[in-house]
């Protein structure tokens, strides 16, 4: 008895340092997308003539703030994800949260090397890996937060939510690309990009291994190319987890969990139609970032089903 009440001590200590560390590294996602864009060009008052003002070094001097608070907020999750881990092994693995645990802290000391190098905006590569490390911190953090310990009754499973997340990684993994190769401008009308409904080229765009030099221009193939993919990846997302979120929301266990991933896809889908209609304004922008960590820890609350 007295070995199963220190375990669900332990769990609970566990879980409320996952969910501050879930809500430290959502405060990073939002600060980094902050500087991320406004380095960009993104708003300023020559938009969009100023959109990858970075690649020329034509820094933001007022951004030195919001680096610091980054700096400050990525150290303090790393720390806490030391914690954590130590709380998840010692004095012996508690399954499956030590994994996860475990799992977190490695991404972390990934993207802590990744970013010495993150200074450079030139590097498509960085800005990718960071744009989706981030994303994920947020969703494992969140899966351990969430850990039920086994008391959750089962629940038949979900056939939708597999191939939805990958729609939604697929996603996530193209507006990081439009991010990472500063194509924003390429296509900045809707449903498609001016008469173009489909790729007909320019998938060099989908090499993250490039030196950029420059801001891809409107109409650019490969800019044109990554938007129209993004837009039918998350049209493709929309339709695979909301139809499984419609599934779970048959079962009590899983009902919280489908309709805050519903609420989370139509508020993701209004910010990125919004953020192109309005031509590309900073905070919808911002938002449709920060969003997408959430829609990704949210789709993961359904992993029972």
């Amino acid at each position: 008895m007295t070995n199963q009440y220190d375990t669900a001590k332990r769990l609970r200590r566990i879980k409320w340092l996952a969910l501050a560390l879930c809500v430290l590294s959502l405060l990073v996602v939002f600060i980094s997308a902050y500087v991320r864009l406004a380095t960009a060009g993104y708003g300023c008052a020559d938009w969009p003539a100023c959109y990858g003002q970075s690649l020329a070094d034509k820094l933001n001097v007022h951004l030195g703030f919001a680096r610091v608070l980054h700096r400050i907020g990525a150290s303090s999750s790393l720390l806490l994800a030391f914690v954590l881990a130590w709380q998840a092994l010692q004095p012996q693995p508690l399954q499956p949260v030590s994994r996860r645990a475990t799992t977190l802290l490695v991404l972390m000391l990934f993207l802590a090397a990744v970013g010495l190098w993150s200074s450079d905006p030139h590097r498509s590569l960085v800005t990718l890996i960071n744009i989706l490390g981030g994303l994920a911190l947020v969703s494992l953090a969140w899966q351990i937060a969430s850990a039920d310990g086994g008391k959750a009754p089962p629940v038949p499973r979900n056939v939708l939510l597999l191939p939805g997340r990958l729609a939604l990684l697929a996603t996530m993994l193209m507006g990081g690309l439009i991010g990472a190769r500063y194509a924003a401008t390429s296509c900045m009308s809707l449903p498609v990009c001016g008469e173009v409904a489909w790729p007909s080229g320019g998938f060099a765009a989908l090499n993250p291994f490039v030196v950029i030099t420059a801001a891809l221009p409107a109409g650019d193939a490969g800019g044109v190319t990554l938007h129209l993919l993004h837009r039918y990846a998350a049209l493709l997302t929309l339709l695979l987890l909301g139809g499984a979120a419609h599934v779970s929301m048959r079962y009590p266990a899983t009902r919280k969990a489908a309709i805050a991933l519903l609420l989370l896809l139509a508020v993701e889908l209004a910010l990125g139609a919004l953020t192109v209609a309005t031509g590309f304004g900073f905070w919808l922008a911002v938002g449709h970032s920060v969003t997408a960590a959430l829609l990704l820890a949210a789709a993961t609350s359904l992993r029972r089903t």
